[in-house]
């Protein structure tokens, strides 16, 4: 697709010091370059306008002192009784071939409820990075519903372990699962998964379902199956969902997108001691090459390939604490409501 010159809008609330001006200043611009993949190499002009409240400082020249080079303007704007107090907007005219991602943070979000009122966070990551842990702690410090995609590929995939279906042959596939009913329930908070009725929620997490869930999960009409079905949960309510393609292809329009990863070995370790912990026969080189396995399937398959989305923070937890992955990935989302 041909770059085209597009228009996009922001807005942030800020104290009047230069301090809250400078950060909030550089924090709306890094958030646009962000959230619409561009850089100063794109941008045609940025536009500020403050409310007549906010003088102790321009965002200009914030932004221009933070390194910027682009062609930067600020201007107050006449006072308007109701307005919103305390705020900075901001129009950047760029070059660019993605969809405009508009972005409102702070007290500004009141500005667009049709874009802030219910949020989505999307949580990619390879196999055994910590995505499931890390998205049921956020959502549960943020009081949002955790969807646990992965869950409902592996119900599937157990379904045709049961059948002794090959979960990589598109047509068996499909007659086993014409008829399947797959969904999530929650009991005092704790989500169940149901296949045909039954919680088979500790049933799906051996390497054999994982296995399958992957193959399965890369035939289309299995996708198309359960696409629908995490749509419509996230346009209800502010959800997070993990999985290989949230941010790409599940719901590309999320407000808050992650790529969580970490060494393959890493990752080994961290499944082959959670495995052991439940009394499985399992070796790390086994797991290693289990997880390995995953990765290369992942990645290379013909739909929905596993990627980092172009807006997406990566986050490597190698040196990280499952507890510090959280408080990073919980800060990033607070900071903008």
């Amino acid at each position: 697709m041909d770059k085209k010159i597009v228009s996009v809008r922001g807005a942030i609330t800020a104290q009047n010091t230069v301090k809250s001006i400078t950060e909030c200043s550089v924090r709306l611009i890094d958030a646009i370059y962000l959230r619409n993949g561009i850089s100063d190499d794109d941008v045609v002009n940025v536009t500020f306008s403050l409310t007549d409240d906010v003088t102790a400082f321009y965002p200009a020249r914030a932004v221009r002192e933070a390194g910027h080079n682009v062609p930067l303007f600020s201007t107050l704007e006449p006072k308007i009784d109701g307005a919103l107090t305390s705020c900075i907007r901001v129009l950047v005219t760029c070059y660019s071939d993605k969809p405009v991602r508009n972005v409102y943070l702070n007290g500004a979000r009141v500005l667009r409820p049709d874009l802030c009122a219910v949020y989505s966070v999307a949580l990619d990551g390879p196999s055994g990075a910590g995505k499931s842990t890390v998205a049921k702690a956020v959502a549960k410090k943020l009081g949002i519903t955790y969807l646990d995609t992965g869950a409902l590929y592996r119900a599937l995939g157990l379904k045709l372990i049961n059948f002794s279906v090959p979960s990589d042959d598109p047509k068996a596939v499909e007659k086993c699962l014409k008829n399947v009913q797959v969904g999530i329930k929650y009991t005092d908070g704790v989500q169940s998964v149901l296949l045909d009725g039954e919680d088979v929620s500790g049933k799906i997490r051996t390497p054999e379902v994982s296995m399958a869930a992957s193959n399965c999960s890369a035939i289309p009409y299995v996708r198309e199956k359960l696409l629908s079905l995490q749509r419509d949960i996230a346009k209800s309510q502010s959800v997070i969902l993990d999985g290989r393609d949230i941010g790409t292809v599940v719901l590309p329009e999320s407000e808050f997108k992650f790529y969580l990863t970490a060494s393959p070995e890493e990752r080994a370790r961290r499944r082959y001691e959670e495995l052991k912990a439940k009394g499985e026969k399992v070796t790390f080189e086994g797991v290693l090459e289990d997880v390995n396995k995953r990765d290369k399937n992942d990645m290379t398959r013909k739909i929905a390939p596993l990627k980092k989305s172009y807006d997406a923070i990566e986050v490597n937890s190698d040196n990280m604490t499952a507890d510090e992955v959280i408080d990073y990935v919980v800060g990033i989302i607070a900071e903008a409501l």
